[in-house]
């Protein structure tokens, strides 16, 4: 039987967490970048990036849920929900930073645009991290913590005598 204690135990600390995290996260952010810039050949750049963001979310979401944060299970649906505002967010932060270069460089090169993109994910993944762990994972660990054992109430006795007090009381209860 697992008990309260084993579960917390088995949440990681935070920086175990983020460490998972980078890993998880990063590889899927990494292939996601190449994602990108092969489909921006056939699509506008926004549109690639919206598809891949969508795939690579659900793809992250299912990571941390199972290796990352210690839950040990699927997704479920409003974990997948929540993290998909995150991802909504960084979604926004990649857009933006991907439109700041093309007004600041003419014709960027491939290389160019994976390094701001890789840039831009990276610090919305840092608070991707904090969003995950604080919002979307938090209640996996919350449930281990209430799981501990409520003490029960104590009943009153049944009407018995007084217990003795005095020395000739005490010595003929014994």
């Amino acid at each position: 039987m697992e008990t309260a204690h084993s579960r917390q135990r088995a949440t990681p600390g935070a920086f175990v967490a983020f460490a998972r995290f980078v890993l998880c996260g990063g590889g899927v952010g990494l292939a996601s970048s190449f994602a990108v810039t092969a489909l921006a050949a056939w699509m506008p750049w926004i549109a690639a990036n919206a598809l891949v963001t969508v795939v690579s979310t659900l793809v992250a979401t299912e990571l941390h849920a199972r290796f990352t944060f210690g839950a040990g299970s699927r997704a479920t649906v409003r974990q997948h929900a929540q993290s998909a505002g995150s991802a909504a967010a960084a979604y926004a932060v990649t857009c933006a930073a991907m439109l700041v270069l093309a007004e600041l460089v003419a014709a960027p090169g491939a290389p160019l645009q994976q390094v701001v993109y890789l840039s831009a994910s990276a610090v919305a993944g840092v608070g991707r991290f904090a969003v995950l762990r604080l919002v979307v994972f938090a209640r996996t660990r919350s449930r281990a913590s209430a799981a501990v054992p409520v003490a029960r109430p104590l009943y009153a006795a049944a009407a018995r005598p007084p217990a003795p007090t005095g020395p000739e009381e005490l010595c003929r209860a014994a």
